[in-house]
């Protein structure tokens, strides 16, 4: 048998062995304790019941309870602001009255139907409720008036 013969040969011996030797190393880490170590959740979900008696815990159902619908202001501030300001997708700017006028000579009720069910024109769009998908449709007029009444 040549050398490089000899040599191959035991190449691929010793890459044998030491393959086999690491499968042995790995047979270690799968016994039943550690696999459930290695997939255990990374966290934990706690229910409203779990964190009876905790400091702190009852205090935000109180805050989120409404005390009724959002003013105008407070609505285009949180959402209408983002294409009103700006003039996104064709939305007349607050104060532009210019703008406004012909939106405006529509009518208060075709304003409301356009801000509440969307609209798509030739001058911009308004997708249904702006980017406000909780509000109601008296925060939505509240918004519009905020918008229009100083004009």
């Amino acid at each position: 048998m040549s050398v490089l013969k000899k040599l191959s040969y035991l190449l691929a011996v010793g890459m044998t062995a030491v393959s086999l030797s690491g499968a042995v190393f790995a047979a270690d880490d799968m016994s039943p304790d550690a696999i459930a170590e290695r997939i255990k959740p990374v966290g934990q979900v706690y229910t409203a019941k779990d964190l009876e008696g905790i400091a702190g815990a009852g205090a935000a159902p109180a805050a989120a309870a409404s005390s009724g619908p959002r003013d105008g202001e407070t609505v285009f501030k949180g959402a209408c602001f983002a294409c009103h300001d700006t003039g996104a997708a064709g939305a007349p700017k607050r104060g532009d009255k210019a703008a406004w006028e012909p939106r405006i000579a529509q009518g208060i009720e075709t304003l409301k139907k356009h801000a509440i069910g969307g609209f798509t024109g030739k001058s911009g769009m308004m997708p249904p409720r702006g980017t406000c998908a909780t509000c109601s449709d008296e925060e939505i007029e509240n918004a519009i008036h905020y918008m229009i009444d100083k004009l």
